[in-house]
């Protein structure tokens, strides 16, 4: 039995929070931790049972952040907070010598900037302190990675080619919203798109590259080249991939909104001076978005995120699809959440089992395609994300070329 901090309150916090407390074999003791203490306890209360505790903290503060983590002693920290905090969070871990396990990479505030550079740079120091972390363990990054992991050990001698597929195909009823973070969603798809190519990173200006992709259950849906995170270490941990992408779905009326937005300045991350105070545009528009974790009651209709894989399997071509569809009705039956954050906060909680349990070990920083994918994978499906694969199919992502 171990303890565990959690630390953010959003709708994927939510999710972590709520699996957690279901599992008191693996999770004796919880806390939950947000810079608005409200969120925690609102939480706290919707799982009952005095099974949360709850605390508020400062996650830009890393003496605050020790300080919690020195009075609760945590086996494990799970940050589902902000990309910008992801450092500060390492830092207090780091000095309380607490494993670490986060969904994203860490992302500075004043430029749109997705590498895992940052947080790779603190490997050898977790590993001379005897501790772990585990970046990106959400869905996509994260099952992405155990599910190419697992494409890798049972199916391939070499993976050659990678397309990570992404279909949000839900309707909320709103004219425009995002499914998580709007500020982090906003400026990662309105960034040059990036894919790897013949040992070289190959860029796109953003949402030039698309094409219909018809994805399990949902049938065909637009989808738009993008660059993310985990790409960068799949190539690193993968050296046989030739070429690696990511693709995801928007609706033309999202499209035409994000357009209008960009067109305005509203999506800019440079601040600009209004009646006296400093303000950025983005962090504006996401205060008068609606909230994620509200998007939940009433949102119908599915995900679907995959990866299609093709390579060399003694000697000969093969190719291999690998996906979980998620319905968003069923995710905010089991936790009162919408599918995009049921996706991502379910994989953290497994991970955090993952380490608790010593299935996944190590010291130092890692990503998860460099642990055994066979338990996580084994996991999945208990908890609510089933996974279907396909051999020797034509891919879809490849029915335009």
């Amino acid at each position: 039995m171990s303890k565990v901090l959690i630390i953010g309150a959003g709708g994927v916090g939510n999710v972590v929070a709520r699996k957690c407390a279901r599992i008191p074999e693996v999770f004796s003791d919880i806390m939950l931790a947000s810079r608005t203490l409200e969120k925690c306890e609102q939480i706290a209360r919707a799982v009952g049972g005095d099974r949360i505790k709850t605390a508020r903290v400062d996650a830009d503060n890393v003496p605050e952040l020790v300080h919690l983590i020195n009075k609760f002693k945590p086996d494990m920290v799970i940050n589902v907070a902000l990309p910008y905090q992801d450092l500060t969070i390492m830092d207090a871990c780091l000095e309380t010598r607490t494993h670490y396990l986060d969904t994203a990479n860490y992302e500075p505030r004043d430029v749109a900037k997705f590498e895992y550079s940052w947080q790779w740079a603190y490997h050898d120091r977790y590993k001379e302190a005897g501790i772990m972390a585990v970046l990106g363990c959400g869905f996509d990054p994260g099952v992405t990675g155990v599910f190419t992991a697992y494409a890798a050990k049972h199916y391939f001698d070499e993976i050659h080619t990678l397309d990570i597929v992404d279909c949000n195909a839900g309707d909320h009823g709103k004219a425009f919203a995002t499914n998580f973070n709007p500020e982090i969603n906003i400026r990662e798809i309105t960034q040059d798109g990036r894919y790897w190519e013949n040992g070289k990173w190959i860029e796109t200006k953003p949402l030039e590259i698309h094409r219909p992709i018809e994805y399990p259950e949902i049938g065909e849906r637009e989808s738009y080249l993008l660059y993310h995170e985990e790409l960068e270490s799949l190539v690193k941990n993968f050296p046989s991939l030739r070429r690696a992408r990511f693709w995801m779905t928007f609706g033309d009326q999202y499209i035409n909104f994000l357009n209008v937005l960009q067109e305005v300045g509203m999506t800019s991350i440079k601040p600009i001076t209004f009646k006296g105070v400093d303000i950025v545009p983005l962090e504006f528009l996401k205060a008068v978005l609606p909230e994620p974790s509200s998007l939940g009651e009433g949102y119908k209709g599915m995900t679907s995120i995959g990866c299609q894989i093709k390579g060399i399997k003694d000697g000969k071509e093969r190719t291999y699809y690998i996906w979980n569809n998620c319905d968003h009705a069923a995710a905010y039956r089991d936790v009162e959440a919408q599918a995009v954050s049921f996706t991502t906060g379910v994989p953290a909680m497994i991970g955090a089992m993952m380490a608790l349990t010593g299935k996944w070990s190590g010291k130092g920083v890692f990503n998860v395609e460099e642990f055994d994918p066979d338990p996580f994978m084994e996991k999945l499906p208990e908890y609510g994300l089933p996974w279907h694969e396909k051999v020797d199919i034509p891919l879809p992502v490849e029915k335009y070329r």
